[in-house]
């Protein structure tokens, strides 16, 4: 694993809980979880082979990381029921794009 890799997956983890704890400080827990299952969408990445590339950009590139979905996840941002997982997608998205290119 380089250090890359493992910085990316801690801010994965770390944003969302940053945010719940900033934002939702009373419901801590439940918005740390419902923001963390944006880590789901990563499964995509077992649909191709090497399942991780430390030089191949997720966004654009995996089923659940394309460009045509991503206003859904805003979509699911905006709506109270559906706030948090949706702020997780979102995190996750832009974390995954400031991959890209850093």
């Amino acid at each position: 694993m380089t250090l890359s890799f493992a910085i990316h997956m801690l801010l994965h983890v770390g944003v969302p809980l940053l945010v719940a704890a900033l934002f939702y400080r009373e419901q801590f827990m439940r918005a740390s979880l419902l923001m963390l299952a944006g880590l789901a969408i990563d499964a995509d990445h077992l649909l191709v082979r090497p399942i991780l590339d430390p030089w191949r950009c997720s966004v654009g590139f995996h089923l659940l990381h394309q460009y045509w979905i991503i206003p859904f996840y805003v979509f699911l941002a905006l709506f109270p029921k559906t706030r948090l997982v949706g702020l997780g997608l979102v995190i996750h998205i832009i974390l995954d794009w400031i991959d890209c290119y850093v």
